[in-house]
């Protein structure tokens, strides 16, 4: 089976919007500052976006939440009109879905359950607030299962009336350049995903 090219999907995306001179609503999953940093500037002409900060998986609570202020220096510092939402830290729905799957290795079916979980959330907050599409940051990661997020994303989307904005942020050197702005910006770039587990898995390594 042929690949999927979820960066062209994007860019042709973004040449349509271009075109149309709309600039819709986009509810933006964000996991922390630097994965967020190229996505922000490379999306901010075409859409209004919100950024929305819910990581349950994230371990401890000091570090969710040094997380989300590095978010929110960064989007003050980049100067862009941007809202930042997050919901209180509560680790518990993390824990109860990785029961049995401690001890996968990252990319595995623990860490699908966890994206799933965090985006399925995504689609319902973008729902509620009435905006046109949803999508993460997550897809600028060589570390994540980049064909896993768009394909639930884009169920996620039908099941729920909203569009799903296919993603690889990668493209365009975009990983390189996240790693350039967080020098530039001195962001704070964890060494683990965010959960104890990957934690542990790097503490191991």
């Amino acid at each position: 089976m042929q690949k999927v090219n979820y960066g062209r999907i994007l860019d042709e995306k973004l040449a349509q919007l271009k075109a149309s001179g709309e600039k819709p609503a986009l509810l933006l999953h964000a996991c922390c500052a630097p994965c967020s940093s190229h996505t922000l500037l490379f999306l901010c002409d075409y859409f209004r976006i919100t950024l929305y900060f819910f990581n349950p998986n994230i371990a401890p609570e000091s570090e969710y939440i040094y997380r989300k202020e590095e978010l929110i220096r960064l989007v003050k510092e980049l100067g862009l009109d941007v809202e930042i939402i997050s919901e209180d830290y509560d680790s518990a729905p993390f824990y109860e879905l990785a029961k049995g799957l401690e001890d996968l290795p990252e990319r595995g079916e623990r860490c699908r359950k966890c994206i799933g979980y965090r985006l399925r959330k995504t689609a319902e907050t973008a729902k509620k607030l009435g905006c046109d599409y949803f999508t993460t940051t997550l897809t600028i990661s060589p570390h994540k299962d980049c064909e896993f997020i768009n394909q639930y994303g884009g169920q996620l989307g039908e099941e729920m009336g909203i569009a799903y904005l296919f993603s690889d942020f990668k493209k365009h050197d975009g990983y390189k350049h996240s790693i350039q702005l967080s020098k530039e910006y001195n962001l704070y770039r964890q060494d683990y995903c965010g959960c104890v587990y990957s934690r542990r898995a790097k503490e191991n390594g």
